[in-house]
């Protein structure tokens, strides 16, 4: 039976108002706001531990307030009592009521900080008109408390990791000549429900041959599987919220000497990439590292995105790891590095790892073998 880090008990959320608070009154910009309404539910999961489709939470100088509807009262109370949240809750059947209770949560505040990023205009006029006082945009201040990852986040990115290593341990032997990569999707998102995920992390990808496996964001079809394809796996899991994220790139039957170039370049700039994982490392310097070495190789023009991005509760967020990137590195992120090589006569090449760094360096999550893209042989009957 396959064990897993342990993520025993819910996680702790109790001090991350106050990380919130901290930032937006360091800031030249938000130093005077008295309050910030929380409107992105990944935020407000993060902020409370409420999972519900619907809601707003208000962070105040004190307290934390969250207003939902009448649904999510019960779950509401479970899910932030379990969490430690400092909070109170409020319901309201309708809209209208959601918006009068949210006026009376704020009353007093004369600047109210709201997300601008994440509130649509027609929102911000109903903010507006029901509350009648200041509203200052704000961009990034919960992101930016939840780019740093705590010990119990680790631990469920940690398990995802590992339930998709193990479910791709168990396809890769069957991934045959005559399978189709929808064939192999679905084996390996069934196993990672057994093995104890949520579900799928993403759409799995399974991407192959000379037509799809260029693609980086290819879906599955009923394309069947060949001798001399590619055929590039990006698959994680979800656990209790968390991300994981990994890819894998397999060579059916004997490689060519170009596949085997190219595969070989691909690990090279990859490997490179996970040991220069370090706090204080710019993401475009990470970025550097990997691009770098396809150049040298001769594949630079063939490799097409960015080196990497943060995984957490969301499959994409901050940092970003590309040659644009503005990041700095800092103990907690958690980050991919995923160079590939694609080309249309070809097919593709991609190997990534899910890095945790820490306050020396970095540390693989993922941990599928893939120093030799050759499948084994098939099982026999």
């Amino acid at each position: 039976m396959a064990t897993f880090p342990d993520i025993a008990g819910p996680i702790d959320v109790s001090a991350r108002a106050g990380r919130v608070r901290q930032g937006w009154r360091g800031s030249d910009r938000f130093a005077d706001m008295a309050a910030l309404v929380v409107t992105d539910l990944t935020n407000i999961r993060w902020l409370t531990g409420f999972t519900g489709s619907a809601g707003t939470a208000v962070v105040l100088p004190d307290e934390v307030v969250l207003v939902t509807d009448g649904r999510y009262g019960d779950q509401a109370e479970r899910q932030l009592a379990g969490a430690r949240c400092r909070s109170s809750i409020r319901i309201g059947r309708t809209a209208g009521e959601q918006l009068a209770l949210l006026a009376e949560v704020v009353a007093g505040v004369d600047r109210l900080g709201f997300e601008s990023a994440h509130t649509t205009h027609a929102r911000w006029c109903q903010l507006v008109d029901a509350l009648s006082m200041e509203l200052i945009p704000t961009s990034g201040l919960v992101e930016a408390c939840r780019r740093t990852k705590d010990g119990a986040e680790i631990a469920r990115i940690e398990r995802a990791c590992a339930i998709a290593d193990l479910a791709l341990a168990e396809v890769v032997p069957t991934i045959v000549p005559g399978r189709t990569e929808a064939q192999v999707r679905n084996d390996l998102e069934r196993l990672m429900r057994e093995f104890g995920a949520t579900g799928p992390s993403y759409e799995t990808i399974v991407a192959a041959g000379p037509v799809n496996a260029p693609l980086p964001h290819h879906r599955p079809t009923e394309t069947v599987i060949e001798e001399g394809h590619t055929v590039v796996i990006d698959v994680g899991a979800l656990v209790d919220g968390y991300h994981s994220d990994m890819t894998r790139t397999f060579l059916v039957g004997t490689p060519s000497a170009l596949q085997r170039e190219v595969y070989e370049a691909v690990l090279d700039a990859q490997v490179a990439g996970v040991a220069a994982v370090r706090p204080g490392l710019t993401t475009a310097e990470l970025d550097a590292v990997c691009r770098d070495r396809l150049t040298q190789a001769g594949f630079g023009p063939w490799f097409s995105h960015g080196t990497g991005h943060g995984v957490g509760l969301l499959i994409h967020e901050d940092p970003f790891v590309n040659s644009a990137g503005g990041w700095v590195l800092q103990e907690g992120d958690v980050v991919t590095v995923e160079p590939g090589v694609y080309r249309g006569d070809f097919g593709g090449v991609r190997v990534e790892d899910l890095v945790e760094v820490t306050s020396t360096g970095g540390r693989a999550l993922t941990r599928s073998p893939k120093e030799d893209p050759c499948l084994p042989s098939a099982p026999t009957t």
